[in-house]
């Protein structure tokens, strides 16, 4: 899987946005660790993992640590036009069964959620959302909309990808009754 956006910032400020143990936690997560080549990572109730590689400004590579299961993330930063870009590939191999059950938005959906988070913090610092109350966004009309919006952007890229559309919305729609709490 692979996301990118670009941001109104230059690369050196979302080096430091994107790396900081002080900034992370403002759009993200809170984390923990030694945040540098070789050195391990905490984001408090999600995943940990090794920092593999770390080139300033350009991006790093790590591995992502979650439920029992190994994947790697590689981010790269770019300057284009005014801004920068910011790019993640998310490379996880994951049983057939995972992914007929909930397909490219179980990842997808959560990359998006971050990449929400990114934005607003960029776009104005001082009134980006606390991650610890963003918590409960997902019961919110504004929250579920912004999920339901991404499960079926996920289904559509599967389907790109030559998934059958049913199977895809199902998929979808698993994914998003997860990320909403809305499963029975």
């Amino acid at each position: 899987m692979t996301i990118s956006q670009v941001y109104d910032t230059d690369v050196d400020d979302l080096w430091e946005v994107v790396t900081s143990a002080e900034r992370i936690p403002r759009w993200f997560l809170p984390i923990a660790g030694e945040l540098k080549e070789g050195g391990r990572y905490e984001l408090t109730g999600n995943a940990s993992g090794t920092i593999s590689r770390c080139d300033k400004p350009n991006g790093y590579d790590a591995t992502w640590e979650f439920g029992g299961q190994v994947s790697w993330i590689e981010v790269r930063l770019s300057a284009e036009g005014d801004g920068a870009r910011f790019t993640l590939e998310h490379v996880a191999h994951v049983e057939d069964q995972f992914w007929d059950v909930y397909g490219p938005g179980a990842t997808g959906v959560g990359w998006d959620l971050g990449l929400f988070g990114l934005a607003g913090y960029i776009s104005d610092p001082a009134n980006a959302p606390d991650p610890s109350t963003m918590q409960d966004w997902h019961t919110t009309v504004e929250g579920q909309t912004f999920m339901r919006l991404s499960t079926d952007a996920w289904a559509a890229a599967s389907v790109a990808q030559g998934d059958d559309p049913e199977a895809a919305q199902a998929r979808a729609d698993r994914t998003y009754a997860f990320y909403t709490g809305t499963e029975v």
